[in-house]
C-alpha cells in the first residue's frame, strides 16, 4: 500500500514536472517567435515576388525573402552602424559647416574693414554663394550616382577644404566674391549625397533619428567654431595676419585632413556592389521629375526655413550691433545652437513617436511666427539689446525639421502602388493619389533589413 502510493505521487511528480517542462519550452518558443525577424513582415509574405532583383543585378544570388535573424542581432548591427558609419557621417557634415559657416565668426573680427567692404558687399557675397550652390546640386548628385558617394564625397571636401584655406588671402571684393561662388559650387550637392549614403545602410524607420544626428552635428558645429573662433582670433597679429586669416588658414587645413581620411575610410554600401555606380539617364530623371506626388516635399524643402535663415546667417552682425565685442558676440551664440540641437532630436523624436512628420513641419511655422512679430514690433535702442538677444536666439534654435522633411522622400509608399486599384477611374483614382501623398506622413509597411537593391528612379526622388 505504501509501496503504491510512492509509486503514485513520483508518477503524479514526474508528470507535473513533464507538464511545466513543456510548459516552459511553449513558452521559450513563443519568445523566441516574437524576437524573430524576416524580409517580410506577416502577410506581406505574399509580396515578395515584387521585390525579385532584376536578372543582371549581380548581387541577385544573395536575395533570399524566406531569411530570418533575431531583434538582438538586428540592434547589434544597428548599434555598429552608427558607430561606423553614421558618427563618421556627422564629422563630415562637421567638416563642411566648418568652412561654410565661419564667414560668421569672421564678421566678428575686422573682416570687412580689412578688405575695404561693407554688409551691402557681404550681402552680394552670399547670395553668389547660395546662388552657386543651388546650380551644383543636381549635377553634383548625378556624379555622385555615378561614381558613388564613397568617392564622390571625399574629393568635394578636399576641394573645398583648399578654397576654404585660400580664403585666408583674400584681398577685397573681387576675390571674396570668387571665393563664395567656388565655395557654393564644390559643397552642392554634399548633404543630399550623405543623405542617399545613408539611405544605404538604414530602413526608412530608422533613418530620420539618424538624420537628426546628423544635423545635429550642424549645430554642434556653431558651438565649437564659436570656442575655436574665440580662441583663434586672439591670434591676431601674430606673423602680421589678421585673426580671420588665422581662422580660414587653420579651419581650411583641418577639414583637408578629414577629407583625406574620408577618401580611405568609407564603405561603398552594405553589400559593395556596382549598384552604387550607375549613372541617372535624361529619361529617368524626368520621370522623377514628374512625379506629382513629390511636389508637396520639394515645396515645403524650398520654404520651410526661409524666415531662419536670415536669422542665423547675421546672428554675429546683429549681436555686434548691439555692441558685444568680438569676443562676446561669439560666446553668446552658443546658447542659440544648444537650444537648436535639443529641439532638432526632440521633434524629429515626437515625429517618429506619433507617427506623423507634417504636423511637427506645421508646428515648426507655427513656433517662428510670434518671434518674428516680436523683432518688428520691438522698439530700437540699447534697452532692449537683451530682448532682441532673446528673441533671435530662440529663432536660430528653432525646431529644426530637416531631418523629418530629408527622409520624408524615403518613407513615402511607392508610387506604383495604384496597380492594385487598376480599375479605379476619374476623381476616385485622383483622390487615392492625394491619400497616398498625405499618407506618407503616417504610415505602416514592411520593411527589409538590407535592400537588394535600389531603382535609379527611385535614387532620383532622394536627390531631387
Amino acid at each position: 500500500m505504501g509501496t503504491n502510493g510512492k509509486t503514485q505521487s513520483d508518477d503524479e511528480s514526474t508528470e507535473a514536472t513533464s507538464k511545466k517542462g513543456t510548459l516552459a519550452s511553449l513558452v521559450s518558443k513563443l519568445r523566441s517567435k516574437s524576437n524573430e525577424m524576416s524580409t517580410f513582415a506577416g502577410d506581406a509574405a505574399s509580396l515578395d515576388k515584387y521585390y525579385v532583383p532584376i536578372d543582371s543585378y549581380e548581387g541577385r544570388h544573395r536575395y533570399d525573402p524566406k531569411a530570418t535573424w533575431s531583434k538582438d542581432e538586428e540592434q547589434s548591427l544597428i548599434r555598429k552602424l552608427d558607430i561606423r558609419v553614421c558618427a563618421y557621417c556627422c564629422l563630415m557634415f562637421f567638416a563642411l559647416q566648418l568652412d561654410r559657416g565661419n564667414i560668421s565668426q569672421a564678421l566678428s573680427d575686422t573682416f570687412l574693414e580689412d578688405l575695404g567692404m561693407n554688409t551691402n558687399d557681404f550681402n552680394t557675397g552670399q547670395t553668389i554663394f547660395y546662388v552657386s550652390f543651388l546650380a551644383a546640386e543636381l549635377p553634383s548628385q548625378l556624379i555622385s550616382k555615378k561614381i558613388g558617394p564613397d568617392n564622390w564625397i571625399p574629393i568635394q571636401m578636399i576641394s573645398w577644404s583648399i578654397v576654404a584655406c585660400c580664403q585666408a588671402k583674400l584681398t577685397g571684393r573681387a576675390t571674396f566674391f570668387l571665393t563664395r561662388a567656388l565655395l557654393g559650387i564644390i559643397e552642392g550637392g554634399f548633404i543630399p549625397d550623405v543623405i542617399l549614403y545613408l539611405s544605404y545602410f538604414y530602413k526608412s524607420k530608422e533613418l530620420p533619428i539618424r538624420l537628426s544626428f546628423f544635423w545635429g552635428a550642424y549645430g554642434c558645429t556653431f558651438i565649437v567654431s564659436a570656442f575655436l573662433a574665440f580662441g583663434i582670433l586672439h591670434l591676431r597679429g601674430y606673423q602680421g595676419l589678421a585673426g580671420w586669416q588665422w581662422l580660414f588658414a587653420l579651419e581650411g587645413g583641418l577639414t583637408v585632413l578629414i577629407g583625406i581620411f574620408s577618401w580611405l575610410y568609407l564603405p561603398p554600401s552594405p553589400y559593395q556592389t556596382a549598384n552604387t555606380r550607375q549613372a541617372v539617364t535624361p529619361s529617368l530623371l524626368w520621370q522623377a521629375l514628374k512625379d506629382y506626388d513629390m511636389w508637396p516635399i520639394y515645396l515645403l524643402g524650398f520654404t520651410w526655413t526661409t524666415p531662419h535663415i536670415c536669422a542665423t546667417a547675421y546672428l554675429t552682425l546683429v549681436l555686434r550691433g548691439l555692441n558685444f565685442d568680438t569676443f562676446e558676440t561669439n560666446l553668446l551664440t552658443v546658447p542659440a545652437y544648444v537650444l537648436f540641437i535639443t529641439q532638432l532630436v526632440f521633434w524629429t523624436w515626437v515625429s517618429e513617436k506619433i507617427n506623423n512628420r507634417y504636423l511637427v513641419v506645421l508646428l515648426c511655422q507655427i513656433y517662428m511666427f510670434p518671434l518674428l512679430v516680436g523683432l518688428e514690433v520691438l522698439p530700437a535702442g540699447a534697452a532692449y539689446a537683451w530682448s532682441r538677444y532673446v528673441l533671435n536666439m530662440m529663432l536660430v534654435g528653432f525646431p529644426y525639421v530637416h531631418a523629418i522633411i530629408g527622409e520624408l522622400p524615403s518613407s513615402t509608399p511607392p508610387m506604383d502602388l495604384p496597380f492594385l486599384f487598376q480599375g479605379a477611374k476619374g476623381k476616385k483614382f485622383r483622390f487615392l493619389r492625394v491619400v497616398e501623398c498625405v499618407g506618407c506622413s503616417r504610415h505602416n509597411k514592411p520593411q527589409r533589413r538590407l535592400r537588394p537593391y535600389m531603382s535609379k528612379e527611385g535614387s532620383m526622388k532622394c536627390l531631387v
